[in-house]
């Protein structure tokens, strides 16, 4: 066997001989170390560069059932690519789910990760993976109390490290060099709302996994600046809440750089963003509203009738309130894309002593038009769907007949508005459109629509929706870019959409469905639609994917995002395979996949298919689904 030491000593002469001869050639001065390739050695081939699709399709390739129905058994799905390991978040169980994925077209669960070690009773909410890693947010038995994230090995499970984070941690990411992490601690109130931790974010240093250290990006500097922020449009208006303790984070993004993340502040309208090496939040951006008066931002309002009525509404507004989100770069920028789910606020609903009056019982913000605005007020709502807030701020409400002429509405009469197929059956937030002074005190109506100090009712100029029902790209600065506008609903009323995994069901048939009961036709148009939450970006060749998955109605919608200024619909993919039967425990196994939650894209270079892949977790039916995204290529 020739040493290593001999070897050394014949490249030392080769580089001296060299530097004597320039007229050696050049083969001569590389060939005889280990330095560089010999004469022999072909030079190692580049990279191979991924091909750039046409276009692509999604393709059901594989599916795992944890077999429980409507108990959130699959929610937020990671992949490490070493291992070939698939991990989801089990939230029925607290834990993670692992699965070999060496054949994705027969996924095997192989193990679970749970938080025991940490703490007791302690529950694992969201799942990240970067180079072997594996980081998990982990809720405190008590939810208002302070949290954990950590760390293990995804080969292994093995722990690694862990550390203290805020109340709630609900979302994690690794930034792209993966030394770091930043946990979303959302600090959710309690139920009866009498308990309401601040909001944060953790940004953690793992150059030791076994000794992580965090620091903590609050919104403390945003403490009694709360009118300011409310007159730029950010929500604030949690009872009693500080600005700390109204913004709950909910999902982060973080730059392509490393430097910046941005946190979606749902409730709030806003985002947060985030200089991450100075760990501070450094601004507040308020998203602003979505004019539903347009007719390319028209929606379905109403359930009832059940039928497809999709048109445009002057005054209704809508909420962005975004679930997910994620970042990409184009043209040298960063640009962030939303899933505009929509979230009410609603601690208490489940107690009878809030809906008997009792206001420090909890606190919901969600009413129906009809109700609303009904001539004989609030009074004959008590104790059935009244929120004792509501029902302290006046004694009824009216609609300004300037905006909603176009229903009938009058100076103390609504109209038409309320009836069940125009605006009736909507779902609003009472907390916003009613008229007020400069001082931000509801201005005081008669019944008969005259402002009056005098006056027990207030004066609606706009209604408020929960959600945009649809996806928008912005940038850096929360300025809107792009928003998908009516392309769901609008799609899914289309004769071109189909539903099932052979794709051999009309969409329009069980158009706006519920994830939870029998294909009903148009049951979610009052409330969110089809309630897009979670998104992915997927990077093939030049080209640049969003997965926008839609919670309510199922199924991912795939956008070509490459031109953040012109997206372009792509694909449109349900897995629910039985939409005429009521889902339960006894027909899950035919019933396909219902409520999607969290997704994840595995790149073709990372996948044991060498395909690309989108691994989706639903909530609902408890499955993992495994799809194929198949590319034409140029």
């Amino acid at each position: 066997m020739t040493s290593a030491l001999p070897s050394l000593h014949r490249t030392r002469l080769a580089r001296a001989l060299c530097a004597l001869a320039f007229v050696l050639p050049l083969a001569a001065c590389l060939g005889d170390g280990d330095d560089g390739p010999s004469s022999s050695t072909p030079p190692a081939p580049p990279p191979a560069v991924e091909p750039t699709p046409k276009t692509i399709s999604l393709k059901l390739l594989g599916r795992y059932s944890a077999g429980e129905f409507n108990v959130s058994a699959a929610e937020i799905p990671a992949y490490d690519a070493a291992s070939k390991r698939g991990f989801i978040v089990n939230a029925r169980n607290g834990v993670v789910d692992v699965l070999d994925l060496n054949d994705p077209a027969n996924p095997k669960h192989i193990g679970t990760l749970d938080a025991s070690a940490i703490a007791a009773d302690a529950e694992i909410n969201s799942i990240a993976v970067h180079d072997g890693i594996v980081a998990v947010a982990i809720q405190a038995a008590e939810k208002t109390a302070p949290g954990y994230a950590a760390f293990y090995r995804a080969d292994t499970l093995a722990l690694l490290g862990q550390v203290g984070v805020g109340a709630l941690p609900d979302m994690l990411t690794f930034t792209p060099d993966g030394k770091t992490v930043l946990v979303a601690n959302e600090g959710e109130p309690s139920d009866d709302y009498q308990t309401d931790p601040v909001g944060s974010i953790s940004i953690i240093d793992i150059s030791d996994p076994a000794s992580p250290v965090a620091r903590v990006a609050d919104f403390s500097a945003w403490n009694g600046k709360e009118a300011q922020l409310r007159e730029q449009g950010v929500r604030i208006y949690g009872p009693n809440a500080s600005a700390a303790q109204d913004f709950e984070p909910e999902y982060i993004a973080v730059a392509p750089d490393g430097k910046t993340a941005w946190a979606t502040l749902q409730e709030n309208n806003a985002l947060a963003r985030i200089d991450i090496a100075a760990a501070t939040v450094t601004d507040i951006l308020p998203l602003g509203y979505k004019d539903h008066g347009q007719d390319a931002n028209a929606l379905d309002a109403s359930d009832e009738p059940a039928k497809i009525d999709i048109r445009a509404f002057p005054g209704v507004r809508g909420m962005y309130l975004p679930d997910a989100i994620a970042a990409y770069a184009a043209g040298g920028k960063t640009y962030l894309v939303t899933a505009n789910e929509g979230d009410a606020r609603a601690w208490g609903e489940d107690n009878d002593a809030y809906w008997a009056g009792d206001a420090s019982k909890g606190f919901v913000e969600e009413f129906r038009v009809k109700h609303l605005v009904h001539a004989n007020g609030f009074a004959r709502r008590r104790g059935d769907d009244l929120p004792p807030q509501l029902d302290a701020l006046a004694a009824g409400a009216l609609l300004n007949p300037a905006t909603f002429a176009y229903c009938g509405a009058t100076a103390g009469d609504p109209g038409a508005c309320r009836d069940d197929d125009i605006l009736g059956r909507l779902q609003i937030s009472w907390t916003l459109g009613y008229r007020k002074d400069a001082f931000g005190n509801p201005v005081r109506f008669n019944a008969q629509g005259l402002e009056d100090a005098n006056g027990d009712r207030v004066m609606y100029d706009h209604l408020y929706a929960y959600g945009g029902r649809s996806f928008s790209i912005w940038d850096e600065n929360g300025q809107l870019v792009w928003d998908s506008g009516a392309q769901f609903e609008r799609l899914l009323a289309s004769d071109d959409c189909k539903l099932g995994p052979d794709r051999d069901i009309p969409c329009a048939d069980y158009f706006n469905s519920g994830h939870d009961e029998a294909g009903t036709l148009d049951s979610r148009s009052d409330a969110k639609g089809p309630e897009p939450e979670g998104v992915e970006i997927g990077v093939m060749g030049s080209k640049t994917f969003a997965f926008v998955g839609l919670e309510r109605m199922g199924g991912v919608m795939v956008y070509d995002i490459t031109d953040p200024l012109a997206p372009a619909f792509v694909d449109y993919f349900n897995t629910r395979a039985d939409w005429a039967d009521e889902p339960s425990d006894d027909n899950l196994s035919t019933m396909g996949d219902l409520g999607p939650e969290g997704l994840k894209f595995v790149p073709a270079d990372q996948s044991p298919t060498q395909q690309p892949l989108l691994i989706v977790g639903h909530e609902v039916s408890g499955t993992t689904a495994v799809y194929e995204v198949s590319r034409v290529l140029e």
